[in-house]
């Protein structure tokens, strides 16, 4: 049997540092510190890559083309994590409802799928 994760104990500055960062990046937890292991397995097997460099990059502080191969790798990862997390976040359907508006959709097939507003 194979695990896909392992109990660990984290101190607790971890996190809590995870908890708040939560609140920024739309990740669980776990996700959050997966992440951060992430970047820095990336870091710590690349010692030419300049973490500063990315994190401005991240922040909107800094132009993508200005970093290096392995650290727009890193940014990439990092904006597709969250575009995964925001698309998770999405919910038109309960909006348009909310709203009470009507929207349409096309399904797998092509075909044009018509919601009615609800009200």
């Amino acid at each position: 049997m194979t695990r896909t994760s392992q109990p660990t104990r984290l101190p607790a500055d971890v996190y809590e540092s995870a908890l708040a960062a939560t609140l920024v990046t739309s990740r669980t937890v776990p996700q959050q510190i997966a992440h951060w292991a992430r970047i820095g397995r990336e870091l710590e097997m690349s010692p030419g890559v300049n973490h500063r460099a990315i994190i401005q990059v991240l922040a909107g502080t800094s132009s993508y083309d200005s970093l290096g191969e392995q650290e727009q790798a890193i940014v990439r990862e990092e904006w597709a994590d969250r575009m995964t997390a925001l698309r998770g976040e999405l919910d038109y359907a309960a909006q348009f409802a909310a709203a009470g508006e009507s929207y349409s959709e096309v399904d797998g097939d092509g075909n044009l799928l018509v919601h009615p507003a609800h009200g």
